[in-house]
């Protein structure tokens, strides 16, 4: 462990949060360097003469940050041009719904291949195929790993309605 550093300085568990979501977690920020008696002043210290050190805690919040948010996800969505992809992330396993157009020029991206969808959801033009998987690495490293594939956490309306539609027929 390095004199300057507050935490352990090993690389990241997950990835930096952008500029804009410091900004929006500014509060959080302050709070997080307060409980290291670390106050404005010292913290443009620490940032003009040890910029490292300053890394290093925007590192270390930003995991912090990721750990919590990825510790109350659920329900996962990725939405393609002929695919959704619904997630359910319990303890131990990551239950799936895969939505498939078999008609090409469907564009689920839009609001009118959402509609399709629903007009269409239990016909030939549409496979769907539901899944169940142990999590290959911690739980909340396999969730950040679909997020970064292009995942966004959802309050799961879409996955339980259709998981719902799904089991009665």
């Amino acid at each position: 462990m390095k004199e300057d550093c507050f935490f352990p300085c090993d690389d990241m568990k997950y990835r930096r949060l952008t500029k804009e979501q410091f900004e929006a977690l500014h509060q959080e920020f302050a709070n997080f360097l307060a409980t290291q008696s670390i106050d404005k002043k010292e913290w443009d210290t620490i940032k003009a003469e040890k910029p490292e050190v300053a890394e290093q805690e925007l590192d270390v919040f930003s995991d912090l940050i990721w750990e919590g948010v990825l510790t109350g996800a659920h329900y996962l969505e990725h939405f393609s041009k002929n695919y959704i992809f619904l997630f359910h992330c319990q303890e131990k396993v990551v239950k799936s719904i895969v939505l498939k157009s078999l008609v090409q020029e469907v564009d689920f991206m839009t609001r009118e291949g959402l509609q399709w969808l629903s007009d269409n959801m239990f016909t030939e033009t549409v496979e769907i195929k539901l899944g169940q998987k142990d999590y290959e690495e911690e739980r909340n490293s396999s969730i950040f790993n679909l997020i970064q594939q292009g995942a966004i956490l959802s309050d799961g309306q879409l996955y339980l309605q259709i998981n719902g539609i799904i089991q009665a027929s």
